[in-house]
């Protein structure tokens, strides 16, 4: 068993975004939620440039998009829309710093990764950038660049925390099968090489400095060997999707010190089982795996399955606490 696995992180923390459109509420209830482990709110029910592509598209470099009818589109200057999404990343991290005064430990921050962003974003004939290769190493060369700008006014704004980056890829596995749909939907986009897939990842992951970087995805079939390989030191999942094929990478990523971000808590409104309940699956697992159980609450980061966005504000404050308790319950019990 390898000792190094990935320290730095808590034992809980949110997915991201959250419903409503309070910056101030938003920032108190992760803060209050996750004393060890907060990370920065999304809130994109305040419409385009707070959803997770127009804010991400917000922090591009050199690059800029706007709100078409059909989605987002790059192009040369920037306009309202990128001025928009720049103004709420603003009051966000206003709001996360009035929160985190004297704060000491680690602090998520989230933004999509390179390619779930060349899937959504279009280029002006409509296509989505995914279709260019050209495209792609802009894009996510761009990205980079605002990502190291982000990460260094976070640092600015909360100089005590430790910064862990978090890529959503949701797309990722229908860019690896070439299953994401052309404009006309008709047809799909051919599968990306996944030696660039990973490639690209690991230039991303680069960029942190040395710091950790987690990839995200809420959609089944998560490619753990490929995102290891890329250097996520976290990967974070909806672990009601995992199924026994995808046994051997989890062991696999768990033996060489990656660590599971296990999303065990409904990302919508629903009844909670008992805490203990909802990590019944982690422990299972875990023995199925043959792992030791007291590697369990240091190799696992108890989150929502997915993010908030589409839950009631009572609702995730509930979640977020059930995933504080959870947490507790796998540090306490590991067997």
């Amino acid at each position: 068993m390898s000792e190094n696995i990935q320290t730095g992180f808590g034992p809980a923390t949110g997915v991201g975004s959250l419903p409503g459109g309070d910056a101030r509420e938003a920032a108190k209830t992760v803060t209050g939620s996750f004393e060890d482990f907060p990370h920065l709110p999304e809130l994109p029910a305040r419409g385009p440039g707070a959803d997770m592509i127009g804010r991400t598209a917000g922090m591009l470099v050199e690059l800029y998009a706007r709100v078409e009818p059909s989605g987002w589109r790059l192009g040369d200057h920037p306009g309202r829309d990128t001025k928009r999404a720049r103004s709420w990343l603003g009051e966000d991290l206003d709001a996360l710093e009035e929160f985190t005064q004297d704060y000491q430990g680690p602090l998520k921050v989230q933004a999509v990764g390179p390619w779930t962003l060349a899937a959504a974003l279009e280029l002006r004939n409509g296509e989505a950038a995914l279709s260019d290769p050209g495209a792609c190493r802009d894009l996510a060369a761009s990205l980079a660049e605002g990502l190291r700008l982000h990460l260094a006014e976070v640092r600015r704004r909360v100089p005590g925390a430790r910064l862990v980056l978090q890529l959503d890829e949701p797309s990722l596995t229908s860019v690896l099968r070439g299953q994401v749909r052309t404009a006309s939907g008709y047809r799909t986009h051919r599968a990306v090489d996944r030696q660039v897939v990973e490639a690209t990842l690991r230039d991303l992951v680069g960029t942190h400095d040395g710091g950790p970087v987690v990839v995200h995805s809420c959609a089944p079939d998560v490619p753990f060997a490929l995102l290891r390989r890329a250097g996520a030191a976290a990967i974070s999942f909806d672990f009601s999707l995992l199924t026994e094929r995808d046994d051997d990478a989890i062991g696999e990523a768990v033996e060489n010190g990656t660590r599971l971000f296990a999303g065990v808590v409904p990302g919508t409104d629903g009844p909670l089982s008992d805490p203990a309940g909802s990590v019944m699956g982690v422990r299972t697992l875990w023995r199925r795996l043959g792992l030791r159980p007291g590697l369990l609450p240091e190799a696992v980061t108890v989150t929502p399955a997915c993010g908030l966005a589409g839950a009631s504000p009572q609702y995730a404050r509930s979640a977020y606490a059930h995933c504080v308790r959870a947490a507790r319950s796998l540090a306490d019990n590991p067997e």
